[in-house]
């Protein structure tokens, strides 16, 4: 699976963001475990911050003055939010960046790292992390189905519910679009038993 996601990204061979390429960046890492059956590592956001507070994310965060790339602020952020040494991490490339909410612009990184790396939370910022199987989303076991609508645009994304966590919105989204465009996926917008919750945004 791991191969196959490796010589995915490397036939789509897609760009890093420039730094200062789009007003407001950020960059995060997508790391999946090197096992047989891998896992993405994810983090529960801090109740106490001002922007996502409470939300499951991928470690990342702003791109800063002293940041070189948008790599070294993948790994710099992964490192301050889990201690994560940024030569622990194979990087495997880029994804293709999207926006998120408030207009930044949000460049994805896809790495690798071993199953039992020491992981430790920053308190200031993460209230949890965990990792969530690959092959518990590609079974797409769903609970709900966001639909949002922004500027005539409707993009649907589907929410999970794994272990008590949350993972919906950006962080769903990318892992989808993430799965089903390297491991062919196959999950869709249409779910039998999945409710379905509208967002409109002007």
């Amino acid at each position: 699976m791991l191969l196959q996601l490796s010589k995915s990204l490397q036939a789509r061979d897609y760009t890093l963001d420039a730094k200062g390429a789009f007003p407001r960046q950020a960059a995060v890492l997508i790391a999946f475990t090197r096992e047989p059956d891998p896992q993405v590592l994810l983090t529960r956001r801090s109740v106490e911050l001002k922007r996502h507070s409470g939300e499951v994310a991928f470690p990342g965060g702003w791109l800063d003055p002293e940041d070189t790339s948008l790599l070294s602020t993948a790994l710099r952020e992964t490192h301050e939010e889990l201690g994560v040494e940024p030569a622990s991490v194979e990087v495997l490339g880029p994804w293709r960046s999207r926006y998120a909410r408030g207009g930044i612009r949000v460049q994805p990184i896809v790495g690798l790292i071993d199953p039992d790396l020491p992981l430790t939370p920053n308190p200031d910022e993460i209230d949890d992390v965990f990792k969530v199987p690959v092959s518990y989303l590609l079974k797409d076991e769903r609970f709900r189905t966001d639909v949002f609508q922004e500027s005539g645009v409707e993009r649907w994304i589907p929410a999970y519910q794994y272990q008590g966590f949350e993972i919906w919105g950006f962080t769903a989204g990318v892992l989808i679009d993430l799965l089903n465009k390297t491991l062919g996926g196959g999950i869709v917008r249409d779910h039998p038993s999945a409710p379905v919750r509208h967002f409109v945004r002007n």
